[in-house]
This record gives C-alpha cells, sequence and structure tokens, in this order.
C-alpha cells in the first residue's frame, strides 16, 4: 500500500449557481478525473493524495484510509448534496487480491447535481486550468493503426470453446472472457477528445476517467444516497443495425432469447444475493427491459433497497458484491479461476469498479467497461481497448467475437477522425 502523508487539511466547497458549461472542458489533459453523466457529475485535477493498494481486504483497507483523511479534514460545505465536500475518485482492479487499485484526492473538484453547481478546493495548492473547448476534440490525432492484445482472435475464440466445453462438464454455469486490442496513433491521445466524444454519443452512459483508464459505461454497480442502494445489472447483448427493419428484429431477438435470459438471470440473481444482507428490503425486476444504446442493445434490471442500519460503506459493500456474474460469471470463484487460467491477459482495473465516494459516504460507482488503458507508450500515442461477453452453454465463439466487436466501436468511434 502506497500514500502520501495524510495531513490536515482545509476543504471548502464554494456554490457557483446554475452555470451550464461542460464540465469536460474545463480538464487539463494530465491527470483528469471524471464521472460525468447528462452533463451531471463531478471532474476533478490536481493531487492532493492518492493511495495504491492490493492484496486481500483492499477496499476495506482503502476504506479505512479514506475515513482517516475524511475524520481530519477541516471542511466548509454550505452545498451538502452527494460529491461536495472531500471527495475521493477511485479504480479498483478486477482482481483486487492480485491487481492494484487506484485512489485519488483531486486538489479541485467541480460538480453539478440537480442543476446546482459547485467547486470544491482541497489544500492551498489549486492548479490552474486552461479551456478545452469542444471543438478540440475534432483535432485529428492521425492515422490508427490496430494490432491485437494479448489474444489474437483465432486463439480467443478458442478459449471460448474450452469455456463452452467446462460449462457442458458441469464445471460452472457462466464465465465472461474478455479480450484486448492496442491502438497506436499518429500523435498523443489526449483524454479530453476522448471523454467527450464518448459523452456527446453515449449521454445516458457514465463517462469516467480515473489514472489513464477512461470510458463510458452503461452498467452503474453501486449507487448509494444516504440508507438508499441503486444498481443497474446489464447482461446479455445484441448489436444494432443500420437498416431500421433489421434493427427492430434484432431487438426483439434480444428480448425473447433464452440465452440472454440466462445469462441475464445469472448476473442478477449474483448481485441481490450480495447485496441481500446488507438490505432492509430490496426491489428486484422479474424481467430485465431492453436498454437501447447507439451501437448495442442490453438486457437491464434496475435494483434499489435501503440498506440496513449497520450495514458498512461504500467501499466496503463494492468488496462485497463485485465481482458479479456481469463481468466475473456463476459461480463465480470458479469463473475467475477459469478466467485466470484461459483469458491470457492481465485486466488491470478493465471491469472493475471505477467512480467515486464523498465525505457522508454518498458515491457512484460503476464498471469500467467500453474503456481504454492509456498506456503512455509511443509518446503517449498508445492505448489498449477492452471489451467482454458473456459466456454459457450454447455460446458460439463467433458470435461472442462479433459481440466484442460490436463493444469495441464505442470507444473506436471516439478516436476515429
Amino acid at each position: 500500500m502506497t500514500s502520501a502523508a495524510t495531513t490536515t487539511q482545509r476543504v471548502v466547497t464554494t456554490p457557483l449557481g446554475r452555470r451550464r458549461s461542460d464540465l469536460l472542458t474545463k480538464l487539463p489533459a494530465a491527470g483528469a478525473l471524471a464521472w460525468v453523466r447528462d452533463g451531471e457529475g463531478l471532474v476533478g485535477w490536481g493531487e492532493v493524495d492518492r493511495l495504491e493498494v492490493t492484496g486481500p481486504g483492499a477496499l476495506e483497507r482503502a476504506a479505512a484510509w479514506w475515513a482517516q483523511r475524511c475524520a481530519a479534514a477541516d471542511v466548509v460545505d454550505p452545498v451538502g448534496l452527494p460529491g461536495s465536500g472531500p471527495v475521493l475518485f477511485g479504480s479498483v482492479a478486477f482482481d483486487p487480491d492480485r491487481g492494484t487499485s487506484v485512489f485519488v484526492v483531486p486538489a479541485v473538484v467541480l460538480g453539478r447535481r440537480d442543476g446546482q453547481t459547485w467547486v470544491t478546493t482541497t489544500g492551498d495548492d489549486h492548479p490552474e486550468v486552461t479551456e478545452f473547448p469542444a471543438q478540440a476534440a475534432d483535432v485529428s490525432i492521425g492515422r490508427l493503426t490496430y494490432t491485437d492484445g494479448a489474444l489474437d482472435p483465432v486463439t480467443w475464440c478458442g478459449r471460448v470453446a474450452e469455456a463452452v466445453r467446462r460449462i457442458a462438464a458441469g464445471d460452472l454455469d457462466k464465465v465472461v472472457l474478455a479480450r484486448d486490442v492496442v491502438v497506436t496513433a499518429d500523435h498523443p491521445l489526449d483524454p479530453r477528445r476522448l471523454l467527450l466524444r464518448l459523452a456527446a454519443r453515449f449521454p445516458s452512459c457514465w463517462t469516467f476517467a480515473v489514472e489513464g483508464l477512461l470510458g463510458a459505461t452503461p452498467e452503474l454497480l453501486l449507487r448509494r444516497t444516504g440508507d438508499v442502494v441503486e444498481s443497474r445489472v446489464l447482461a446479455g447483448t445484441a448489436a444494432r443495425s443500420s437498416d431500421p427493419a433489421a434493427d427492430t428484429a434484432l431487438g426483439a431477438s434480444l428480448a425473447g432469447s433464452a440465452k440472454d435470459h440466462a445469462e441475464h438471470r445469472y448476473a442478477i440473481d449474483s448481485l441481490a444475493a450480495s447485496l441481500r444482507p446488507f438490505c432492509a428490503d430490496l426491489e428486484v425486476p422479474a424481467r430485465p427491459a431492453v436498454l437501447t444504446l447507439p451501437n448495442v442493445r442490453h438486457l437491464s434490471s434496475d435494483v434499489r433497497g435501503h440498506l440496513s442500519a449497520d450495514a458498512p460503506g461504500l467501499l466496503e459493500l463494492l468488496a462485497a458484491v463485485h465481482p458479479t456474474a456481469a463481468v466475473g460469471g456463476t459461480p463465480t470463484p470458479a469463473a475467475v479461476e477459469l478466467i485466470r487460467e484461459v483469458e491470457g491477459m492481465d485486466r488491470g482495473r478493465y471491469a472493475g469498479p471505477v467512480g467515486w465516494v464523498d465525505a457522508r459516504g454518498d458515491g457512484e460507482f460503476g464498471l469500467a467497461l467500453r474503456c481504454a488503458q492509456l498506456t503512455g507508450g509511443d509518446g503517449g500515442a498508445e492505448a489498449r481497448l477492452f471489451a467482454g461477453c458473456g459466456i454459457v452453454g450454447d455460446s458460439d465463439p463467433m458470435a461472442e467475437l462479433a459481440e466484442t466487436q460490436a463493444k469495441l466501436a464505442a470507444v473506436q468511434a471516439a478516436l476515429q477522425d
């Protein structure tokens, strides 16, 4: 575990009224932090403190560290909304026991909720930032070159076939297998370009950035507001078509697909079983709805409940529910072991929780999907893109490969000129 020294610092939140400028255009290129949906959310820059943690109990240790910081802070917060006052951005490893999770306390946070805008500063050193106009997102980054990541498509399909075989043998019911591709541009990749384009194309998703991992996720793992806890579970996917009739048929096929409904049921049951012990009540839809995005459709269920009086904090709740079947599989321990065995890559923080938590314990964490990890390679012009899909007993490897291509298109479209 690494962290800068924790000292008492003054945290001041200042109301800015109903200003409606684009939050994402305020970010610097380096160290951008973001969690934005439909123009509201949080962006941050500068770094007051950070925690990097790995191994068993990583999230519990992060929670204790954050509680200690908040208890020592001298806070002035007349806004009193979720996300005002002290805020911690976090990006958690898919496998917290083995990967490194990163938490950052920004020097400056600009927030907007329910039309109210505010700025929070921590400490005395508040770095200046130059406005990044939205039209700068259209500046060319030159030619893009894509190469295989850990596995080429043929080999990856072979791993899917092996997973199907293991499912048929009764080793497990479902496993989520992901793949990566590497993209290199002629010019450095400015994270703001990707964030602005993703937010414009996917306004109903949560556009995020923490420690060079950025994307637009449609899946909300946990939101805590007071004693209310919410989640949006996605599992079961269909591609879109530019032909209206074909697109309608694809949507109807997803809505009636036994394979996709089975995959979704594993995911929703996994989340509910993990969350229910901490809740006084929990509402779980009997059937999913169809969520339509520009590039794909998903089966979607919104879960809502009230936490028990003795429920732990948001970071501890994340530790209890992650990974769900939506990104791991069922049963989860067997699925995670199979991922380690056959997937052929280190996921890092892909498919892990990403988001923020404040000093009150309110916060939002999604799953880091539809995302890119800026690697810093080739002068900052390189990134890894990720996509995965749920494998069940009747999965077809080529169809699953096509699903990953449809999901990769979300970030690829943001990169293209």
